[in-house]
């Protein structure tokens, strides 16, 4: 059964909580990583970031369109001293975020709302490289 369009934006609002928390943890993470062996994926994570952000724009202006209020609120962020254990706690968010998003994509498109699967498929697409990134770095 299709979602109704109040449930798409709560489901949608949350996803925008989420993509906050990414922002804000990439940041803070990005920061504070030290060691040689770290600069690129710390470079990578800024971009992360960025990339985060512009999701949260998307998922707000969809908020919009769909008639509802983007949130402001945000999920709780994790935080850690040690380089790999920030590095898995990004990973785990990515994977968080390819299955939400292909589970938003599935209900978008039992809404017939087609403008918002594609950009749920373009948040996916960049989600997953996030994933890959992270693995790497993870050296997996």
């Amino acid at each position: 059964m299709a979602l109704s369009v109040d449930e798409m934006i709560a489901a949608l609002n949350s996803d925008l909580e989420w993509e906050y928390q990414a922002l804000v943890q990439y940041i803070q993470h990005a920061s504070v990583i030290t060691g040689a062996a770290y600069g690129d994926i710390q470079k990578e994570l800024l971009i992360h970031a960025n990339e985060e952000h512009m999701h949260a724009v998307s998922l707000a202006d969809w908020i919009s369109i769909l008639g509802g209020f983007p949130t402001v609120e945000i999920e709780e962020r994790q935080t850690s001293g040690e380089v790999t254990i920030m590095l898995q706690q990004d990973l785990d968010g990515e994977e968080f975020a390819v299955k939400r998003y292909k589970e938003r994509i599935r209900q978008a498109e039992e809404m017939q709302e087609y403008g918002l699967r594609r950009a749920l498929e373009d948040i996916l697409i960049v989600e997953e490289e996030h994933r890959r990134d992270l693995l790497a770095a993870l050296g997996r």
